[in-house]
């Protein structure tokens, strides 16, 4: 069953966006809403990768290095100033879109084993992934301007 991989796959993704929105967080603290939503994004995935660790027991997980490697090369540091922060909510975008596919395929996985659980789990946290990307979106409207046009 390769549902493990997908699962390693996702619990670690969770886990890599967690920390990139903690990370973002803290580097755009002049930016209180930033800050404040990172923060309580990034409880929010660490939340999901909680709930996802009795399913990753169950079925063995296997833990790729993909999220590992998409963190590392999209955080090798936050960025400063208006281009800086619009540049690290299009990574957090990236990041978190990885995640909303991998908790469809998940999905997908748990209708065809029946796994009830496995499946309430993935119907609630690809809900909270998806608020997520619609706030990154909408943020990223709001500094674009900013950082494109205004800024010197």
């Amino acid at each position: 069953m390769h549902l493990a991989h997908y699962l390693g796959l996702l619990h670690k993704a969770q886990e890599r966006l967690g920390d990139a929105f903690t990370e973002v967080g803290k580097a755009h603290g002049d930016e209180p809403d930033v800050f404040h939503t990172c923060e309580k994004l990034a409880i929010q995935c660490r939340g999901h990768a909680e709930k996802l660790a009795p399913f990753a027991r169950r079925y063995a997980e296997e833990a790729p290095a993909e999220p590992d490697r998409l963190h590392s090369e999209l955080f090798s540091g936050t960025r400063t100033g208006p281009i800086g922060l619009l540049r690290d909510l299009q990574d957090l975008y990236l990041m978190a879109a990885q995640c909303d596919i991998c908790w469809t395929v998940v999905g997908q996985a748990a209708y065809g084993a029946r796994d009830e659980d496995l499946l309430g789990v993935v119907k609630a946290c690809e809900q909270e992934t998806a608020i997520q990307l619609k706030w990154l979106r909408t943020r990223m409207k709001q500094a674009a301007p900013q950082a494109l046009v205004v800024a010197e």
